[in-house]
C-alpha cells in the first residue's frame, strides 16, 4: 500500500504513470542494474530512458528515507507522551523532509538553550502569564519568583529568563518557520562583499567585492563562486531577508494586545526569537538549500560534458602518432598502430629552449614514412602551440596526406602515473606513457578516458566544490551509461573498461581478462558462465553489452540478450535466411518488409524488443558515436594574431558551462561564445544548444591579444545587426 502511494506520487511529479514507475522500482528491487533496464526491459519500463530511471531510483530512495523518518518522529513524539491526532496527521502528510523537522522541532532534545535553563529556575508559568497579556503588573508578578535558591535574584533576572521561553516557543512553531522561510526566499537578497582584498591577489572575486542579487534569481555558477570566495576568506557572504515584515507578522500573531503592560515584554521576546534563533537558522537552511541547487546544476554540466566527451568518435583504422608537447623535458611521441598497440616511443626537442627543430623534423618524417602514419595527435598542454606549428611544418614536407588534431590531454599525467599505467607500461617513462594515451584517445576516446578519474577530464566548472559522493555517482553514472550504450569488445577491452559493463565489478573484470588470457580468446558468450564470481544474476546483466565480433555465434556480435536467441533464430527462419545473413542487404530488406505488430504477436515478443532485434541483425556492428560530428583534421596553423573582427570560422567545443561555451578555433586560447551570442533565441542554458565535441561555425566579435583572449559569436553577421 504505501509503495503503491509513493510510486503515484513520484510518477505525478516526473509525469509517468505510476505502472512505469512501479515496474522501475521492481526491477530495481530485485536487483537489475539502470543499463540493463533501459535496454532489456522496455516493455515493463514504457521505454524509458537511463536517466529517466535513474531519476526514478532517487525519487524512490528519498521517497523511502521521508517515510522512515517520519515513523522515527512519531515514535520519539510519542515516547516523550505528547502525540495527539492533529500532530500526528499534519506528520504523516508532510511532503518534505524540511516540513517533517519543522514539526519535530519543539519536541527535538536540545542542548542547554537559555529557555532550557529559565525552565529549570522555574520561570515558565511567568512567560504563559505574558504570552496570556494579563492587565496586571508584569514586575511585580515577577517578583513572585525572584529567589536565591533558584538562581534568579532580580525582577529583571526573572523577566528575561521569561522572554527566553517565550522566543523559542517562537522559534519552534513550525507555521512560522515555514512562511518565513518562504518569504526570505520571495523577497530576500544573496549578498557578498569584501572581507580581506589582500588575500585575492589576482582579482579573481572583485566582482563581487559588493554584490546583491535576488535570492530567486541568482544564478548557480554565482553561489558557488562566492562559496568559494568565502571560504578562501575573501569575501563575506550573507542572507539579507525582509527583517521589519518579518518580525511585524510575528509580533501581530504572539502580541494580541498592543495596549497591554505584558506587550513590550512579548514584542522583546518576538524580535529577538527571529534576530537570535529563526533567522540565522533560515539563513543556513537557504544556504544550504542554493548550494544545493547550485551543486546539481555544476554536476549536472559536468556530466553533460563527460557524456559527450566520452561519445566522441573514434578514428578507426589508423595509424596514430601521440605527441606530449613540453619544453625543457622535450617532446615525448608514440606510434599507435590501428588497434592500439604501441609499435616505438621517443622524444624530440623542437621548442626552447634547445630549439633542435631539423633533427626533430627528421625524426617525425621518418616516423611517418617507415610507420605509415595517418594522423598525428597533439596534446593541448603546455608548448601546445609551438609544437603544432612545429608539426604543420613538418606535414609540407611529408611525401603522404597526414593531417593532425589537438587533443584535450586533461587527465592524460593523472592517467600516466597511475598503477594502471605502471601496470600496462612497466618500462616506460611517465611522459612517454601520457604520448600513449594522447595518441589512442584519438583513436577510442571512449576506451581511453575510462582508465582516468572522470574528474580530472577538464570539462567541468566548480567541480572541487561540490559534494565529491554525489559528483562521483553522478560521473561514474554516466561513463557507465556511455560504455554500455556503445558496447564491448569483450575479447579486446580493458579492466577499466570493462569494469563499467552493466553487472560487472573491478574484481569481474580482473577475472574475466585473466580467463581469456588462458583461453586465447572467448568463442561465445555461454563460455563467460566459466568466468570466476560471474553468476547467473551477474551474466543476465552484462552479456548483453559484451559483444564477441568474430566467434562461433555471429548473435554474439550484436546487442540482442541470448535470452532471445531462440526468437531471433525462429524469426530468421520464417523469412528464410539464417544467422550467417546478419548485416547483409538481402536480410534487411527482407526485415524491412516486416508486419512488426503481426511478427511481435506470433513471436510473443514486445514491440520495442523485436525492433531491438531487428536493429540488430540489420546493423550488427553499430557504434552509436558513428553518429556523432567527426573531429575537424587540419594541416596548418592559426595565430591570434592572424585573427580579424568578422572572420567566419570552424571550431570544436571544448567546454559548456553556465555562461557560455569555450571554442577551440586552433589559435593559443579556446575563444568564448557568451550564453547571449549562442543563438538568436533566448537561450536557457548553453547546453540547450551546443554540446561538447560539436563542430560549430563562429565569427569573431573581438581579439585581445595582450590577454590572449577571443570573443567569438555564433550569430550570423546578418542576424546580429536585426
Amino acid at each position: 500500500m504505501v509503495q503503491a502511494a509513493i510510486a503515484a506520487k513520484i510518477a505525478n511529479e516526473r509525469s509517468l504513470t505510476a505502472k512505469q514507475v512501479s515496474a522501475v522500482i521492481q526491477l530495481l528491487e530485485g536487483q537489475n542494474t539502470i543499463p540493463f533496464i533501459a535496454r532489456y526491459r522496455k516493455e515493463m519500463t514504457g521505454g524509458l530512458d537511463e536517466v529517466e530511471i535513474r531519476g526514478i531510483e532517487e525519487s524512490w530512495r528519498y521517497e523511502v528515507n521521508l517515510t522512515e523518518r517520519k515513523q522515527e518522529v512519531l515514535r520519539l513524539i510519542e515516547e516523550q507522551g505528547k502525540l495527539n491526532g492533529a500532530l500526528k496527521e499534519k506528520i504523516e502528510k508532510a511532503a518534505k523532509l524540511q516540513e517533517v523537522e519543522d514539526l519535530y522541532r519543539p519536541y527535538k532534545q536540545k542542548r542547554r538553550t537559555r529557555a532550557a535553563v529559565a525552565k529549570e529556575r522555574g520561570l515558565e508559568p511567568l512567560a504563559e502569564w505574558l504570552l496570556e497579556h494579563n492587565e496586571g503588573d508584569p514586575e511585580a508578578e515577577a517578583e513572585k519568583y525572584v529567589s536565591e535558591e533558584n538562581e534568579v535574584p532580580a525582577v529583571e533576572d526573572a523577566l528575561q529568563g521569561a522572554r527566553d521561553v517565550i522566543a523559542e516557543q517562537v522559534s519552534d512553531q513550525p507555521e512560522a518557520r515555514k512562511w518565513i522561510r518562504s518569504l526570505t526566499e520571495r523577497k530576500g537578497v544573496f549578498r557578498a562583499s569584501v572581507k580581506e582584498k589582500e588575500k585575492d591577489e589576482k582579482g579573481v572575486y572583485e566582482m563581487y567585492y559588493a554584490y546583491e542579487e535576488p535570492i530567486r534569481g541568482i544564478v548557480p555558477h554565482r553561489v558557488l563562486a562566492c562559496n568559494r570566495g568565502e571560504k578562501e576568506g575573501v569575501l563575506r557572504v550573507e542572507i539579507a531577508a525582509p527583517h521589519d515584515e518579518i518580525i511585524d507578522k510575528l509580533t501581530g500573531k504572539w502580541s494580541k494586545k498592543a495596549a497591554s503592560p505584558a506587550a513590550p515584554h512579548v514584542q522583546e521576546a518576538v524580535a529577538d526569537a527571529y534576530k537570535r534563533l529563526i533567522q540565522p537558522s533560515i539563513e543556513r537552511e537557504i544556504r544550504k538549500t542554493l548550494t544545493e541547487r547550485a551543486e546539481e546544476q555544476a554536476i549536472h554540466i559536468f556530466s553533460e560534458n563527460l557524456k559527450h566527451l566520452l561519445l566522441q568518435p573514434p578514428l578507426k583504422g589508423k595509424v596514430v602518432l601521440g605527441v606530449d608537447p613540453a619544453y625543457r623535458t622535450g617532446c615525448k611521441l608514440a606510434v599507435i598502430d590501428e588497434t592500439g598497440k604501441v609499435l616505438d616511443v621517443g622524444v624530440i626537442y623542437p621548442t626552447p629552449p634547445y630549439n633542435k627543430v631539423e633533427e626533430a623534423k627528421a625524426k617525425v618524417l621518418t616516423w611517418i614514412g617507415n610507420y605509415k602514419v595517418e594522423m598525428i595527435a597533439i596534446g593541448n598542454g603546455t608548448a601546445s602551440r609551438e609544437t603544432e606549428q612545429f608539426i604543420a611544418d613538418v606535414l609540407k614536407e611529408a611525401d603522404r596526406d597526414v593531417y593532425y588534431l589537438i587533443v584535450n590531454e586533461a587527465g592524460a599525467s593523472v592517467y600516466s602515473a597511475s598503477e594502471l599505467a605502471r601496470e600496462e607500461f612497466p618500462k616506460l617513462q611517465v611522459e612517454e606513457r601520457s604520448a600513449i594515451s594522447i595518441g589512442r584517445r584519438l583513436q577510442d576516446p571512449l576506451s581511453e578516458l575510462v582508465k582516468i578519474d572522470p574528474k580530472s577530464v577538464g570539462v567541468g566548472q566548480y567541480q572541487h566544490d561540490v559534494s565529491q559522493k554525489r559528483l562521483n555517482e553522478s560521473l561514474s553514472f554516466v561513463v557507465e551509461t556511455a560504455v554500455n550504450r556503445v558496447g564491448v569488445n569483450v575479447n579486446t577491452a580493458s579492466v577499466s573498461l570493462l569494469q563499467y559493463v552493466a553487472g560487472l565489478s573491478k574484481a569481474t573484470a580482473k577475472n574475466i581478462v585473466k580467463k581469456r588470457e588462458e583461453i586465447g580468446k572467448f568463442q561465445e558468450r555461454s563460455q563467460m558462465k566459466s568466468v570466476p564470481r560471474l553468476g547467473a544474476k551477474t551474466f543476465e546483466q552484462c552479456i548483453g553489452f559484451l559483444r564477441i565480433v568474430d566467434g562461433r555465434q555471429p548473435l554474439d556480435r550484436t546487442g540482442i540478450h541470448p535470452e532471445r536467441y531462440p526468437e531471433t533464430i525462429k524469426l530468421l527462419e520464417e523469412i528464410g535466411c539464417s544467422t550467417a545473413d546478419i548485416g547483409t542487404n538481402p536480410l534487411r530488406d527482407k526485415l524491412a518488409s516486416l508486419s512488426m505488430e503481426e511478427t511481435a504477436q506470433r513471436l510473443q515478443l514486445g514491440l520495442p524488443t523485436l525492433r531491438d532485434i531487428v536493429d540488430g541483425l540489420s546493423h550488427p556492428g553499430r557504434d552509436p558515436r558513428e553518429e556523432m560530428t567527426k573531429p575537424l583534421l587540419k594541416k596548418d596553423v592559426l595565430k591570434l594574431e592572424d585573427l580579424k573582427k568578422g572572420m567566419e570560422m570552424e571550431g570544436t567545443v571544448r567546454n559548456v558551462v553556465d555562461f557560455g561555451a569555450f571554442i577551440d578555433i586552433g589559435v593559443k586560447q579556446d575563444g568564448l561564445v557568451h550564453i547571449s551570442k549562442l543563438s538568436n533565441r533566448y537561450v536557457k542554458h548553453p547546453l540547450d544548444v551546443v554540446h561538447v565535441g560539436e563542430v560549430v561555425k563562429v565569427w569573431v566579435e573581438d581579439v585581445n591579444v595582450e590577454k590572449g583572449r577571443v570573443a567569438l559569436t555564433m550569430l550570423e553577421p546578418q542576424m546580429q545587426s536585426i
